[in-house]
């Protein structure tokens, strides 16, 4: 599974996109539910799912894709339960450590830009029988880092399993990385990173992943 220009669409790109594009819907429009990032973790993903796709029916332009919509749902209501800065740590693994502080912010600046770009394709895959369903919770409640479960069903695909890896801040939980189907999202993006690192260097990563933005 190859991610950005070097991944082509497969079956586990788009269940993901799927799966984060309910989240690009939370709190769109007249979401009736506030969330509460200090609930406990099952109720803080199944508020915000709720709410995506409340926001769907009140949003038909997101839910074709427009790229402004998308925009306007990440930079106001999204990045508040996202941690891309930890993401794109992640991601980057010992590459971040050798990257200047000018260098961690723009590789983060065009992480984010290249995932709300891919997410951009999420809101035309949800259609009126999409459903989220949180599974029972399996960790430790009063853990700072926890996995939670569910599955997406839709009305023409199999049911997708996903799991969110959630951080507790002092500001609540936040959505750090997410596995579909077995495959979780930072590990994949991390081989792609390193592979584009050792080619052309961090300022290459960053460049590759700004073209891909535009």
């Amino acid at each position: 599974m190859r991610f950005l220009r070097f991944l082509p669409i497969n079956q586990q790109l788009r269940a993901l996109i799927v799966s984060l594009g309910l989240f690009l819907a939370a709190s769109y429009a007249h979401a009736e539910k506030p969330v509460d990032p200090q609930a406990s973790p099952n109720e803080f993903v199944q508020t915000v799912a709720d709410n995506a796709l409340e926001a769907l029916h009140d949003a038909p332009s997101a839910k074709k894709g427009d790229l402004a919509t998308i925009n306007a749902l990440v930079d106001q209501y999204v990045l508040p339960y996202v941690n891309f800065e930890k993401t794109t740590r992640l991601a980057a693994g010992r590459h971040w450590r050798q990257a200047s502080e000018q260098q961690q912010k723009d590789l983060a600046e065009a992480f984010k830009g290249t995932l709300i770009r891919t997410y951009s394709g999420a809101l035309s895959k949800v259609d009126e029988s999409s459903k989220i369903t949180v599974l029972p919770f399996r960790g430790d409640p009063e853990a700072a880092d926890v996995v939670v479960r569910s599955s997406i069903s839709q009305s023409n695909s199999p049911a997708i399993d996903v799991d969110y890896r959630l951080e507790k801040t002092p500001e609540g939980w936040q959505i750090y990385d997410l596995n579909v189907e077995g495959i979780w999202l930072i590990q994949n993006y991390r081989n792609q990173f390193t592979q584009q690192i050792n080619q052309n260097g961090i300022d290459g990563l960053i460049n590759a992943l700004n073209q891909k933005n535009q």
